[in-house]
């Protein structure tokens, strides 16, 4: 017998990997503030849209939206209840009142009937284990004409930031590529995939175009250091080393973040699609 939907993703958010983003959060948000900002100015949100934030993490779309759009509402929706925590305590620090969150599964979760203008995310919308079941049910909440707004990954030869990493931490190993259109980071990275996807689930005027906005992983050095040496990626690459092999990695993955330097911090090149549809 099959199991709950996302069971498999719910058990990595809802555990160790939630809790890892969690503890990284200004990490990771400080990375993505360009791709923030692309996919907000693709959004054109504006008083009072009711926005849903797919996917939303720790939260910083969604309080960015809830600004934009105020007094109208958003939702956040996140499978990681520690993600979910960040979240709600930077809206009531913020004494952002429109914002709400929600721990469900987008994919089967019972949203109100055309309840929102818009659909957000950012690098959320690729780990579904039933992607036309989830775009159909994201499509049950949108208002008539409501539109979507993605980011999602190319694919892994596309980013910069994670050849780099890669190379820092191979050793001489063949690293696995991640496979393409499965639940994970890679899930929506063939564009011809996902306009059919966005076509046969009744969304219309369908846009996909390439947008590679920078990744600043730290101010400096040290500490984009700090903060890469301890993301997930790196820790998976460095599971099956020895402890001699995995601090030669770890000098390795500092000298590259020294090659990527800049006058404004560590930043490396990433590549994803905007996608835009209307439902």
């Amino acid at each position: 017998m099959a199991g709950p939907a996302n069971e498999a993703m719910r058990q990595a958010w809802d555990g160790a990997e939630g809790a890892q983003w969690s503890e990284l959060a200004e990490g990771f948000e400080r990375a993505s503030t360009e791709h923030r900002a692309v996919l907000l100015r693709a959004a054109a949100l504006v008083p009072p849209e009711d926005v849903l934030d797919l996917g939303c993490g720790n939260g910083a779309l969604t309080l960015q939206a809830a600004a934009a759009v105020a007094p109208g509402r958003v939702v956040g929706i996140d499978l990681s209840s520690a993600m979910l925590a960040n979240g709600r305590a930077r809206a009531a620090a913020a004494g952002q009142s429109n914002v709400s969150f929600v721990h469900a599964d987008a994919q089967v979760y019972a949203f109100e009937p055309a309840s929102v203008d818009v659909i957000v995310s950012n690098a959320g919308a690729m780990f579904f284990d039933d992607q036309d079941a989830a775009f159909t049910n994201l499509g049950s909440a949108l208002k008539p004409g409501g539109r979507i707004v993605l980011l999602v990954w190319q694919v892994l030869q596309n980013n910069e930031w994670l050849i780099e990493l890669r190379r820092a931490l191979s050793l001489g190993r063949d690293l696995p590529t991640p496979t393409v259109g499965t639940p994970g980071p890679f899930g929506l990275a063939d564009p011809d995939h996902t306009r059919d996807l966005l076509a046969r689930t009744a969304y219309s005027s369908v846009r996909i175009e390439d947008v590679r906005p920078p990744m600043r992983l730290g101010d400096d050095v040290e500490s984009a250091y700090s903060f890469v040496s301890r993301m997930g990626n790196t820790r998976g690459l460095l599971n099956d080393l020895g402890e001699d092999d995995r601090i030669v990695a770890l000098n390795n993955l500092r000298s590259v973040l020294a090659e990527h330097a800049t006058a404004h911090g560590v930043v490396l090149g990433t590549a994803s699609w905007l996608v835009t549809a209307t439902h």
